[in-house]
């Protein structure tokens, strides 16, 4: 019999655990965690309200000369004459946004009074015969001589935004806003004397952007509902009356969603703007080449620069506008909710209502979804009087961002510009040591009192 032979068996080699795979790179997630790091950083609302203020006010300037050069040339004046006189405005403006922007929160708040009652005078001023004068049926202009002119109206909301924020911060200091009569007096009867003053001179438009930074402030301050609500359904009740008994306003509210003029051309305007914004396409006609500027669309350079806007660089160049827009008013909302100071919370709020408001307006009207107000937007339309207390406003937003605690701590970080040293000569090696000045000043921050 033969042998059995036993076999050992093999050896299996050991089972190696499969490694963990890394989690798959979302490009959208990663995306997002870099935009919120980005927007979290302390300075990231400060450079954002510069950044876009300054590209709405550039990119209006070149559509204001693009849309006004038919009508100038129609009124045998040089092509670009409403554009000079916007840049020499925006110039002015300009220093007054870095005015504002350096100015100490104490400063703002010691102007709202003298601000207001200047306002208020100028306002009466525009109802006195041969001292104002009407414009486009509208009472609410003084002229400063020759093609100049002033419409009190206009810093009447800035004024408004600046006593309202420190009326409501010292009555949020002595603990009065509990009570609901705090909260309305005289923050209401001080909005409705300059609401009636705008309505005499029949300015409806600038009357319902006050009416929105007020019931912004009173958003802002807390307001109880049914407070809140009924103050919104007086003005709403005032509002229906006014218009009610206007023909022309009764007029511009029919012409929503029109797509006809109607009888005697009442929504010509309208229709209008909705045909500038519908040959303009995906990327528009091109810069200056407008056919609805050519006469066909009134205001085209005021209220209406919206609509050329999207006739000459399309639906792409319109988002581009309201991106910049949104990104304004998100800052801003960033800085009233940052700060700990009840003043600058009030002001930016203020601001950032007054100014998203009216842009809301305006390009509501021009889209044929609201009446047609007859307020500019903001910042991009011709007109000085609106672009001064908008840009004075502006730097408030931007002196109100660099107080923020974090960001005051990240501009104290940085070096001044004089005592950075550069290389003398590109590719050398060595690079200059701080300036004499500031190496002593420097040792003798660092010697002990005894030492002489």
């Amino acid at each position: 019999m033969p042998a059995s032979s036993s076999r050992t068996p093999a050896k299996r080699p050991p089972v190696r655990p499969t490694p963990l795979r890394p989690p798959r790179d979302n490009p959208l997630r990663r995306l997002h965690t870099q935009v919120r790091r980005a927007w979290d950083r302390p300075l990231t609302a400060y450079y954002v309200i510069l950044g876009s203020s300054l590209l709405i006010t550039v990119l209006g300037l070149v559509m204001v000369y693009s849309a006004s050069m038919i009508k100038a040339l129609q009124l045998s004046l040089p092509a670009s004459y409403f554009f000079r006189k916007q840049f020499v405005a925006a110039v002015i403006g300009a220093l007054l946004l870095l005015i504002a922007a350096r100015m100490p929160v104490k400063l703002h708040r010691a102007l709202a009074y003298p601000m207001l009652a200047g306002s208020v005078f100028l306002m009466v001023l525009v109802q006195i015969p041969g001292i104002g004068m009407a414009v486009n049926g509208n009472q609410n202009w003084i002229s400063l001589g020759g093609p100049f002119q002033l419409q009190p109206s206009e810093f009447g909301k800035l004024a408004l935004v600046l006593w309202g924020a420190d009326l409501l911060a010292r009555k949020q200091d002595k603990r009065l806003l509990s009570q609901w009569k705090h909260m309305l007096v005289p923050l209401v009867p001080v909005t409705f004397m300059l609401l009636g003053l705008i309505m005499l001179g029949g300015d409806m438009g600038t009357a319902i952007i006050l009416a929105a930074i007020l019931f912004g402030l009173l958003w802002l301050v807390g307001a109880p509902t049914r407070l809140f609500a009924g103050v919104l359904s007086g003005a709403a009740l005032i509002g229906a009356i006014l218009i009610k008994t206007n023909p022309n306003r009764m007029a511009r509210l029919s012409c929503i969603g029109a797509t006809e003029p109607g009888p005697n051309d009442m929504c010509w305007q309208a229709v209008h703007g909705i045909y500038a914004l519908a040959s303009g396409g995906l990327f528009g006609s091109g810069l200056g080449a407008s056919v609805e500027k050519w006469g066909q669309l009134p205001e085209a350079h005021t209220d209406f620069i919206f609509a050329v806007t999207g006739e000459e660089l399309g639906l792409a160049g319109t988002l581009s506008v309201l991106a910049l827009f949104a990104a304004l008013g998100y800052a801003g909302i960033r800085v009233a909710g940052r700060t700990e100071d009840p003043f600058v919370r009030y002001a930016a709020g203020g601001v950032t209502t007054w100014i998203t408001a009216q842009a809301v307006v305006n390009v509501g009207a021009v889209l044929g979804l609201l009446p047609i107000a007859g307020v500019p937007l903001p910042l991009f339309s011709y007109g000085g009087s609106a672009l001064l207390p908008t840009m004075f406003a502006i730097g408030l937003l931007i002196a109100f961002a660099r107080e923020e605690p974090a960001a005051r701590a990240a501009l104290a970080m940085r070096q001044p510009v004089f005592g950075r040293k550069r290389a003398a000569v590109r590719g050398s090696e060595s690079v200059r040591g701080p300036r004499r000045w500031n190496t002593m000043r420097r040792r003798a921050t660092a010697r002990t009192s005894g030492e002489r």
